[in-house]
């Protein structure tokens, strides 16, 4: 239903809608993302996948379904296509999008300058967790003058849970000669206090850390 949706709208002639695309994209010129609603901005970014037509239906829909603007960018590939109006392209696009905004914010980060503080780990992780739902732990490798050598998944989780994989942790810090870690790993429900297991698992990862002679910095 979804890609023969997207076919309609593509092929839809010319209607009061004509000029509008051209509005919209001067009013950003003008005013910038501050100027728009999500579902405006979810409309625009359907330009790219839905040449012609109307597309703020398609974002209302989406927004109705995934529940936010972010929502419909968490959404999976094959969720977005049970949407009317969004066919195999545009579900590509969006997925597309946290996508590029990763790789954009990992860009930024400057793996020349030494890591001073908590602040500095998190401008990393940040970028790093920028499209990840699940929870995941991960580990950034620091050397011995404070400069990031490379961030690594250490284990696979679900919504709730990880599971810390201690051979790859090991195997990682000794490949790259790291003198310094700081263990990371999120929460997807939002809630930022380490629990008892949390805590549990902090000491004996620095204890592993300490036998191999690395020094866990910090738990995130």
């Amino acid at each position: 239903m979804g890609n023969t949706e997207e076919k309609k709208t593509n092929n839809a002639p010319k209607s009061i809608h004509s000029g509008h695309r051209k509005r919209m994209r001067e009013k950003y010129l003008r005013g910038g993302v501050n100027a728009f609603e999500p579902h405006e901005m979810l409309e625009m970014l359907l330009y790219t996948s839905i040449s012609r037509g109307d597309t703020n239906p398609i974002a209302h829909r989406l927004i109705d379904k995934f529940g936010s603007f972010s929502g419909v960018l968490d959404a999976s590939f094959d969720d977005l296509q049970t949407v009317d109006g969004v066919g195999e392209s545009t579900a590509f696009l969006i997925k597309l999008i946290p996508a590029a905004a990763r790789v954009y914010l990992e860009d930024r980060c400057d793996k020349s300058t030494a890591l001073q503080s908590a602040k500095d780990y998190v401008n990393i992780l940040r970028s790093k967790y920028f499209d990840i739902i699940d929870e995941l732990p991960s580990i950034l490798l620091i050397d011995a003058s404070y400069r990031l050598i490379k961030w690594a998944a250490i284990g696979k989780g679900g919504k709730f849970s990880a599971q810390i994989d201690t051979k790859q942790l090991i195997h990682e810090v000794v490949h790259c000669n790291a003198a310094y870690v700081v263990m990371c790993h999120n929460h997807p429900s939002g809630n930022t206090m380490p629990s008892d297991t949390d805590i549990t698992v902090t000491q004996n990862i620095k204890s592993l850390l300490d036998s191999v002679d690395c020094k866990l910095i910090d738990h995130i």
